[in-house]
């Protein structure tokens, strides 16, 4: 049976410092900054929400975590700005390595699935927007089962879905909670460390591999396969 590779999107395969430019037209200096802390705290109300099971959809935890950028770095933005925002996140970029590792991989035989906390829907828009969606099998959602990563029903639901079992299944992701939570939950993941100040949690939970980009990443799963 072909190994089947789940690809997280937001952070892995799709940009989500994309919205820089709008930003930076929109608060000048500050837009990396502000955009840290809108990526961090959207992430944070996701771990949040999950653990008080009380769910939202992921475009929620988005705005309310752009609304705390605002209120922590005392930005004053209109609602047409903030609805402009939310927009752009809605046809983020991808990364420039990211088509071009999709084929490769799917040409050496492995089996691709998006695998995201964003809703289905969204991230359809997004993969069809960075012109992807066509080097996936399927979208998987953690929206599906109304929470998120890393809690361990969504990497079941994804089993289920993609008719796979952990020993044969890697999550790939550029976010350190979601390989943990894959590799807990029997899986194996690689880690993708985009920037050299990327850091790993020390656990004793640590990447089956690590690989820079995509490109990178076909080699290493050669490595360990």
């Amino acid at each position: 049976m072909a190994t089947t590779l789940a690809f997280d999107v937001y952070g892995t395969l799709i940009n989500t410092h994309g919205v820089l430019t709008l930003l930076d037209d929109m608060i000048g200096n500050n837009a990396q900054v502000f955009s840290n802390t809108w990526r961090e705290k959207q992430l944070e109300y996701s771990f949040r929400r999950g653990l008080m099971q009380n769910y939202v959809p992921f475009s929620l935890c988005t705005k309310h975590a752009l609304d705390y950028a605002c209120l922590a770095h005392k930005t004053e933005l209109s609602e047409e700005q903030k609805v402009q925002l939310l927009e752009r996140y809605k046809t983020l970029p991808a990364f420039d390595d990211v088509k071009a590792g999709l084929e490769s991989l799917k040409a050496q035989g492995y089996r691709l699935f998006a695998f995201s906390n964003g809703a289905a829907s969204a991230v359809h828009t997004l993969l069809e927007t960075a012109d992807i969606s066509d080097l996936f099998e399927d979208v998987i959602s953690a929206d599906d089962i109304k929470t998120f990563k890393p809690n361990p029903g969504v990497y079941s639901h994804f089993l289920r879905e993609a008719n796979s079992t952990g020993a044969n299944t890697w999550l790939i992701s550029s976010n350190p909670f979601d390989v943990t939570g894959a590799i807990s939950h029997g899986m194996r993941a690689a880690w993708i460390k985009r920037s050299d100040g990327a850091i790993f949690d020390p656990w004793e939970i640590q990447p089956t591999t690590i690989a820079t980009d995509l490109l990178d990443l076909k080699e290493k799963l050669k490595s360990v396969n």
